[in-house]
């Protein structure tokens, strides 16, 4: 079945229109990457750190059930390089048995894997994430506070609206501008 679809979509690289063939190089691209799998997965368990952060951004492009439990088991790695690239993968794949673990990162004990956290939060449209994310509007680190809120507004949910109006009166002007921009975004 995956050959067929090789092979239908290489005959579609010589189409007449460039959005076909533009379309099919990047679905071919894809499922080339499904040949690499069980390598991707070995690499992202295992070895030098810049290998195994290189190996779980690439599981981000493949469409298999098969590459959830390697990263989930990253987000609990000793290395906060490897916990936040894998709340990144994740984030941007938003499948909704990954909320919960992404949800503990928030407490995680490195700043950069709870601002890639938040970040990948914001992908999913979940109203239960609001408290979550208003708690983090007072953290005294600008960039974990200016995620919540671009989170806040990507989730778009209008219940943080008083969290955001509180924002507007923060002494920080990033964090005020955030919260600006922000209120303009959610959903009425």
């Amino acid at each position: 079945m995956l050959q067929q679809r090789k092979e239908g979509l290489k005959k579609a690289l010589n189409d007449s229109d460039a959005g076909v063939r533009a379309a099919a190089s990047r679905a071919l691209d894809d499922l080339e990457a499904l040949d690499e799998l069980e390598h991707l997965l070995v690499a992202a368990e295992g070895g030098e750190r810049g290998v195994r952060v290189k190996a779980l951004f690439a599981l981000e492009r493949i469409r298999s059930p098969r590459v959830f439990p390697v990263l989930l088991k990253a987000l609990e790695d000793e290395d906060a390089d490897i916990r936040a690239a894998a709340a990144q993968v994740l984030g941007s794949r938003h499948h909704p048995k990954t909320l919960s673990p992404l949800v503990r990162l928030l407490k995680d004990p490195a700043p950069a894997v709870r601002a890639h956290a938040v970040t990948a939060l914001g992908h999913f449209s979940d109203s239960r994430l609001v408290p979550y994310l208003a708690a983090l509007l007072k953290a005294e680190d600008d960039v974990l506070a200016c995620a919540a809120i671009r989170s806040l507004a990507r989730i778009g949910d209008p219940s943080a609206t008083p969290h955001l109006l509180e924002a507007l009166e923060d002494s920080r002007p990033k964090i005020r501008a955030a919260a600006a921009t922000a209120l303009g975004e959610l959903d009425v």
